[in-house]
């Protein structure tokens, strides 16, 4: 999880190409971009982190009520 969130400010969409490029650039572990080069070759751009890791959390998973509470 920690990994994934070098991808946080991605150019979204992005392809595997322009994801691998940006973890590069932006200094990302080796193992960010070994992960992004396991990704299936494909000519469609990725939406968002939850295409790559479906796990990977997002603002909902962090809701709050207007009272601060879970």
């Amino acid at each position: 999880m920690e990994l994934a969130s070098y991808l946080d400010d991605a150019p979204w969409p992005a392809t595997k190409e322009e994801l691998i490029d940006y973890a590069i650039r932006t200094g990302a572990p080796r193992e960010v971009v070994d992960n992004l080069q396991e990704l299936e070759d494909t000519d469609e751009p990725y939406e968002s982190m939850e295409e790559i890791w479906p796990d990977y959390p997002t603002d909902e998973d962090f809701f709050f009520d207007e009272e601060g509470e879970y």
